[in-house]
């Protein structure tokens, strides 16, 4: 039986976590998959997926939020085959960002001017759909550094936006 990797989180601050992976076994590993996850506003699930190579590994995955519950999951890739899971939780330290309050405001049948408030020198994420269940589960999106933005869509349409 393969066990599952070891994921010790060595450290986290207000934008990264740094954690190691390693198996309890003598079965040769030759890398691991691990998924960040994340929800964003309670509308949208994040993920950022990593293939390391190698046997152990400390990893330091950056450009996170503040204050934010992160989910970290991992298998091993072996010489027998795939490991089971390994989950981990970890909240980052600091303060959460207020959220943007958002204006959107049609300029044509298919383009929409949005815009917002919020910090300077961060990345914005601009997720829209035409139902709720399409905004959690696809929505179409885009990011900038800016605070607005023009989207085009489809035009007899109504669209809900978040950023």
């Amino acid at each position: 039986v393969i066990p599952p990797p070891v994921i010790h989180i060595e450290s986290y601050s207000e934008d990264s976590i740094s954690f190691s992976l390693k198996m309890t076994t003598n079965i040769k590993v030759s890398g691991y998959v691990v998924n960040i996850y994340w929800t964003f506003d309670t509308h949208r699930q994040e993920k950022r997926t990593l293939v390391i190579e190698g046997e152990k590994s400390i990893q330091k995955v950056a450009n996170l939020t503040a204050h934010t519950p992160y989910e970290i999951s991992a298998w091993a890739k072996t010489e027998l085959g795939d490991s089971p899971l390994s989950f981990v939780h970890v909240v980052t330290s600091g303060t959460r960002p207020a959220s943007p309050s958002l204006k959107a405001k049609a300029i044509n049948q298919t383009a929409v001017e949005c815009s917002w408030t919020g910090p300077r020198n961060v990345v914005y994420g601009i997720f829209y759909a035409t139902s709720f269940l399409e905004l959690y589960r696809s929505p179409h999106n885009t990011t900038t550094s800016s605070h607005n933005v023009t989207v085009l869509v489809q035009r007899d349409e109504q669209y809900l936006f978040l950023v």
